[in-house]
């Protein structure tokens, strides 16, 4: 069943006035009409099925058939991303989504190439969120991720996660021996831009209790590095044994 995000605002009456941005993917990429269900999500993991009462560019309304709430079930993981170039940070945000990120943070670390300020960090930022939420509508995820806007390296590195990993090639160890037995609350990993930390950076890490790990004798570039990380860490404590 196709499923969107509205506000739990929208949600909260028994028919739903559909914002613009759905009506148009109903309209003009589905073609969907009268009598139709679709599933209405407020990020939160609440989940309505509903039925389309009427469907236009105009206009769109749906009656609610029934509530439901689902738990997250992926290990809760906060991934600090030093800004990559380009468009990096949209696969980053697209696949982290899908593997179960609950929180992406963009660093704006000394070495990285993006420089994101004002007007164009809001344009930004409105533009990965809009990436994360049609990745979780893609995957099936009732959870949005939060996505910040670009923090320094203090700020990013403020938390309460019990595993804090940084990757790093210099004085690391391997992942795995940083990896507990017994299943840690959460964790947040840690990933440079292309040029990777500055000593320094480093340093601050370490006082704030990263743990500098590596992956192997190969460099993963930074758009792969988190991801693989991400992909370990819920397949040993997260939720890819369980059914959909």
């Amino acid at each position: 069943m196709r499923r969107f995000f509205v506000s739990s605002g929208e949600l909260a009456g028994e028919e739903v006035w559909l914002p613009k941005e759905v009506r148009h993917h109903l309209v003009n990429v589905l073609r969907l009409g009268p009598d139709n269900e679709i599933e209405l999500c407020d990020g939160a993991g609440t989940i309505c099925r509903c039925r389309l009462l009427e469907v236009s560019k105009k206009v769109a309304r749906v009656r609610v058939l029934t509530r439901s709430h689902q738990k997250e079930s992926a290990f809760p993981l906060r991934l600090v991303q030093g800004l990559p170039k380009a468009d990096k940070m949209d696969l980053i945000l697209q696949k982290g989504t899908e593997l179960g990120v609950g929180a992406f943070v963009p660093l704006q670390a000394e070495r990285s190439i993006a420089r994101l300020s004002g007007e164009r960090e809001q344009k930004r930022l409105e533009r990965w969120q809009r990436i994360v939420e049609e990745a979780a509508r893609q995957c099936g995820r009732a959870h949005l991720p939060t996505v910040s806007g670009a923090l320094d390296l203090p700020r990013a590195l403020a938390g309460e996660e019990t595993l804090r990993l940084m990757l790093w090639e210099q004085g690391s160890i391997p992942l795995q021996q940083a990896l507990p037995a017994a299943q840690p609350e959460s964790a947040v990993v840690l990933v440079g831009p292309e040029g990777g930390f500055s000593p320094a950076e480093a340093e601050c890490a370490r006082a704030a209790g990263f743990v500098p790990v590596r992956l192997g004798p190969r460099i993963l570039r930074t758009e792969t590095a988190g991801l693989a990380v991400a992909t370990v860490l819920q397949f040993l404590y997260g939720d890819f044994d369980r059914p959909g």
